[in-house]
């Protein structure tokens, strides 16, 4: 289901300059990076990339969905960690990306990991966001 402007609790503002090859900076001044493109794609590798700034954002969302999903069931899983790997490369329509997400949640047996990451998958925005649109694999 989507959201309405009236449903929206907080909006974050960055601006790029420049696009792969400069800077972006959130509005309040809590990011500011150089990026570049990595060195498989012909940049200097100097900075970020926007695959990185986007593999730290579906983690860290992915990881707040986790949580979430985990209280409703009562599943213990500190000391749990979500990894992204943001992967890019050429396809028909120029490039595109393909995600995967890996989770470590050590309190919990394979099977509750894995039903606990299907279920976050589900009600992550980032998720959300992209399905149907990318390829995403989640692995425990």
């Amino acid at each position: 289901m989507t959201i309405t402007q009236s449903d929206v609790a907080y909006t974050a503002v960055a601006t790029a300059e420049n696009g792969r090859d400069g800077r972006v900076a959130t509005n309040d001044g809590q990011l500011d990076v150089v990026v570049n493109p990595p060195k498989e794609l012909g940049g200097s590798g100097a900075g970020t990339n926007p695959e990185q700034l986007f593999a730290a954002g579906y983690s860290a969302c992915f990881q707040g969905a986790l949580g979430v999903v985990a209280k409703n069931v009562n599943a213990d899983i500190s000391g749990s960690t979500v990894t992204a790997e943001v992967g890019i490369g050429k396809n028909d329509e120029g490039f595109g990306l393909i995600v995967k997400i890996s989770a470590v949640i050590p309190n919990v047996d394979a099977a509750t990991a894995k039903e606990l990451i299907e279920k976050a998958h589900e009600v992550c925005p980032y998720s959300k966001a992209t399905r149907g649109n990318i390829t995403v694999e989640l692995a425990v």
